[in-house]
C-alpha cells in the first residue's frame, strides 16, 4: 500500500516537479553566479532557465489546487521570459 503511494506522488508530480524545481533553481543559481563572476553573455541561457523554473511554479501551484491568480500568473510571465530569452538568442 504505501508503495503504491509512492509511486502514484511520482507520477502524480508531486515529487518530480520538486525535483525539477530544485534542479532548475541551482542551474539558474549557477549561471547567474557565473556570469557575474566572469562577465560574459550568458542572458539568453540563465532567461529561459528562469522561465522554465517559473513555469514549473506554475504548475505546481496550479496541481495543488490553488486555482488562483499566482498559478496563471506564473504561467503568463514564464511565457513572456520565454519570447525574451528567444529574442536574445535571435540577437546574438
Amino acid at each position: 500500500m504505501i508503495k503504491q503511494e509512492i509511486v502514484q506522488n511520482l507520477i502524480g508530480g508531486n515529487i518530480f516537479l520538486k525535483m525539477v524545481r530544485v534542479i532548475l533553481a541551482i542551474v539558474v543559481i549557477v549561471l547567474t553566479s557565473y556570469n557575474q563572476i566572469a562577465e560574459t553573455e550568458l542572458m539568453p541561457y540563465y532567461m529561459f532557465f528562469l522561465g522554465a523554473l517559473i513555469l514549473v511554479t506554475g504548475f505546481s501551484e496550479l496541481q495543488k489546487d490553488r486555482k488562483g491568480f499566482w498559478g496563471y500568473m506564473n504561467i503568463v510571465i514564464s511565457l513572456f521570459i520565454f519570447f525574451v530569452s528567444i529574442e536574445g538568442f535571435l540577437m546574438n
